[in-house]
């Protein structure tokens, strides 16, 4: 086993490790675990305290069919989990979320998870969007829930399992550039600790990106503000394409004038959605399942509600989420979360008036392309392509994996399901934790030198800010960002908006290339950090936006009225078009060029769900 070493390349200390993961979240505290308890030598570098990573923020459950409540079994789940993701998720990595989703909840339930009990001591679960029994035929209770905290209890769990196993947490680090070697290999990571301003290389053969999403390239979010998308900028600066990045979910309950996410627990819980005419406006878009409709389709009706003119308050332009006929017990012991955020961002008691809401940003669907065990895997482009011009065969890019909302895998699509992203932390972290040490233990463990140029890259981008004496502040270059994101490429698009959203994000290349540091203190300089944080914001927004141009359909959380269709219609049902479009997006920053590679189409075990019109 490696031991840490202190030595230096060109007077930077070097750490020697079995494994760095970047990312103190679900995912790579669940990765992190399994390694740890293999014995391997684990570094988890965060930027900031594991427990208040964004995982945190989840609220409503993990979706696994324990069927504790009612009728359910993970073929319905994975009917589900497809037909959500509009056929675009890869079905083979669906089955097997779905198959070993009761197996990671068990395992966190064994590890002390305080989740809700049944009477007869099951785990409770509650209903949720899209989550059906029988293949569409009803609602189903599928959300294994620890009231609206699930978030927050998994972190917690994890990390006392980490520490009880002895995983090395650096706090307050970030990353800032992955290490390559000529061969295209992965080597480990630059970081830099923001109490000190010193930076630090970490050696390692293993690398696993679990950063998160980076919900920050739009004005109105439901994430964090640390959610920048740090591993996705490390990735695309080391020549890695980034897959299916114009699919980002609005959640359709953030609270109106904050964005503050209200689970969809509430809906599940049994709140109801009302336009101004305090119409229950959901049954005349989902007759079947109503309120508890796919995100996108809830986010794209309330806005419909909206724009026809029976939207709510003084300027009608927000729906009100009505919770009161709950009654205080229940929203009290299922919701105390949300009660508490009523007052705080809404000045609204729940229990007693409904509590304005809105569409808000709040999941990135794509990020870095990879396989079912975290791999990351780049399209084989010298293989060139086949018959349809889709790049069909891949590279392991050796030494690196990714995991959770940065990674794409793909099983979300153009559409997550809720529960469906603390499962793919918890499913998709343990899979690479397994992978790793299974190739661990057949691995040369002898650490070879680095050679000095490795620093080169990142050191020039330390040096451009240290030298800057004037240019752009990276906050209002960021907020540019967000703007123009937030115009071009909203819940509801046009080819023409986004085509002009291209030219303004592109346009904004030159400021990027121009951030100034006026504060040049190396001791916890937020201001630097920031600056390194708009790099990589810009680079997502680059692709969400060029990606979403290139793409002439409408198809889950891509809805684009160009194309809109009726539902009916024999070619391009509610104008998601499956002969043209039925494939993946893959983007690169070089010369922000795109490229296809097809959808996977054969599950593990069982026959593929044939697409049919996606209906609720």
């Amino acid at each position: 086993m490696a031991t840490r070493q202190d030595n230096t390349i060109s007077n930077i200390k070097t750490l020697n490790y079995d494994a760095v993961i970047v990312g103190g979240g679900g995912s790579g505290m669940r990765a992190s675990l399994h390694l740890a308890e293999a014995g391997m030598k684990v570094a988890v570098l965060t930027k900031v305290f594991p427990t208040r990573s964004h995982t945190v923020a989840a609220q409503g459950g993990i979706g696994a069919s324990l069927g504790n409540m009612s009728n359910d079994n993970w073929h319905f789940h994975f009917y589900d989990t497809v037909k959500g993701s509009d056929w675009l998720g890869d079905q083979d990595a669906i089955e097997y979320m779905c198959r070993e989703a009761p197996k990671v909840v068990y395992e966190l339930e064994h590890m002390g998870m305080p989740f809700d009990r049944n009477e007869d001591g099951t785990i409770y679960q509650r209903p949720f969007g899209g989550h059906t029994s029988n293949y569409g035929e009803k609602a189903v209770q599928r959300a294994c829930a620890a009231a609206d905290r699930t978030g927050h209890a998994l972190l917690h769990t994890l990390y006392q399992k980490n520490l009880e196993q002895g995983t090395e947490f650096f706090i307050e680090w970030i990353a800032l550039d992955l290490i390559k070697d000529e061969a295209g290999n992965i080597n480990g990571v630059v970081a830099l600790e923001q109490e000190t301003g010193t930076i630090a290389v970490f050696q390692s053969p293993i690398t696993v990106l679990a950063t998160g999403g980076a919900g920050r390239i739009f004005a109105a979010s439901t994430n964090a503000y640390i959610n920048t998308g740090d591993g996705i900028g490390m990735a695309v600066r080391a020549g890695i394409p980034l897959q299916d990045m114009e699919f980002w979910q609005f959640h359709p309950t953030g609270v109106h004038g904050a964005g503050v996410l209200l689970t969809e627990g509430c809906r599940g819980e049994g709140a109801i959605l009302r336009n101004k005419d305090g119409e229950a406006f959901m049954e005349r878009y989902a007759p079947t399942v109503k309120d508890l409709a796919p995100r996108d389709l809830v986010s794209r009706s309330m806005d419909q509600e909206i724009k026809e003119g029976r939207g709510c308050g003084p300027n009608a332009d927000h729906i009100v989420m009505d919770m009161t006929h709950l009654g205080v017990e229940t929203i009290m012991k299922r919701l105390p979360s949300v009660f508490e955020i009523g007052k705080n961002f809404a000045n609204v008691d729940i229990t007693k008036e409904p509590i304005p809401v809105i569409p808000t940003i709040h999941y990135m669907m794509g990020g870095i392309p990879t396989t079912i065990h975290g791999q990351v895997i780049v399209p084989d482009l010298e293989a060139g392509t086949d018959e349809d011009g889709l790049y069909a065969k891949g590279n392991v890019v050796k030494g690196l994996y990714a995991i959770g909302e940065c990674a794409c895998v793909s099983v979300h699509g153009a559409n997550r399901l809720g529960t469906n992203s603390l499962l793919d932390l918890l499913v998709f972290g343990r899979a690479a934790g397994k992978h790793i040490v299974d190739e661990f233990h057949h691995a040369d463990h002898n650490y070879k030198p680095l050679d000095p140029r490795v620093l080169d890259f990142t050191v020039k981008r330390l040096d451009k800010l240290q030298q800057s004496t004037e240019g752009y502040n990276a906050q209002d270059v960021a907020d540019e960002i967000r703007a123009t994101m937030q115009k071009h490429a909203s819940v509801f698009r046009t080819q023409a908006m986004m085509d002009e959203g291209v030219e303004k994000i592109l346009a904004l290349g030159e400021k990027i290339d121009k951030i100034h540091l006026g504060d040049k203190s190396q001791v916890f300089n937020t201001a630097r950090i920031e600056a390194f944080e708009v790099a990589n914001l810009y680079e997502v927004a680059k692709a969400t936006m060029i990606s979403a141009a290139k793409r002439h359909e409408s198809r889950g959380a891509h809805s684009v009225s160009d194309y809109d269709r009726p539902e009916d219609d024999d070619y391009a049902p509610n104008g998601r078009n499956d002969h043209d479009w039925m494939k993946h997006t893959l983007w690169y920053s070089e010369g922000n060029r795109i490229i296809y590679k097809p959808v996977r189409k054969v599950p593990l075990t069982v026959d593929y769900i044939e697409p049919k019109v996606r209906v609720y």
